[in-house]
């Protein structure tokens, strides 16, 4: 059994939906962060940076905080959406440190600046949609050449794919980068992501372009 420590992010819902995919059981433990609970002692003791997601694996006896690394413990844990080829492996982890420096900060400051705190700051607000629509355009030209974004479907599509699911808080257009709207679909109808989606139960519908 696995305890899960999450709340409705694009960091938790990679594990929440890596969970589904590879089938382990897990336990969710609500972690609201808009009422501050990240900073609860307790939790602290799980998860010392006081973000979530975290887990804790009673199976091993390991506990793990930051996203990517609980997304590839898994994949070796379970053997799967981790290839074991060195290129696809290497090609794997290219694109999950992609998303870790890259999509979800500067997606995340968009988010910040552009949706939450429009007017704020000019400055911010043009610095991270002119990054933003770069980085758009980068997984638009990889997903050009391949059907899923280190080949075939993995932890990469995983960590990225929850960030793209808020698009309609960024600026960008979905009907503008029909690739990742073909990709972003294909991902969108697997049951195992429509599972993670919100296992915390905060109502929340998957969006569809």
């Amino acid at each position: 059994m696995i305890d899960l420590y999450t709340w409705m992010t694009p960091n938790g819902q990679k594990v929440s939906i890596m969970l589904e995919e590879v089938e382990l059981p897990y336990r969710v433990h609500r972690i609201d962060i808009e009422k501050g609970a990240q900073f609860d002692p307790e939790f602290l003791k799980i998860s010392p940076n006081n973000k979530i997601p975290a887990i804790v694996d009673h199976d091993t006896g390991l506990q793990l905080m930051e996203s990517g690394a609980i997304l590839l413990y898994l994949a070796e844990k379970t053997g799967r959406l981790l290839p074991q080829d060195f290129e696809a492996k290497w090609r794997t982890i290219e694109w999950l440190m992609w998303q870790m420096g890259g999509a979800g900060p500067f997606l995340g400051q968009v988010h910040h600046f552009v949706a939450y705190n429009p007017g704020k700051s000019p400055y911010g607000e043009a610095r991270y949609t002119k990054e933003a629509r770069r980085l758009w355009r980068v997984l638009e030209t990889r997903l050009g050449d391949v059907e899923y974004v280190a080949g075939d479907y993995s932890i990469a599509d995983i960590s990225i794919w929850p960030w793209i699911a808020r698009y309609p808080i960024q600026p960008v257009e979905m009907d503008e980068h029909p690739n990742i709207k073909r990709w972003y679909h294909a991902i969108a109808a697997r049951p195992a992501v429509q599972r993670g989606w919100d296992v915390v139960g905060a109502g929340r519908k998957l969006p569809l372009p």
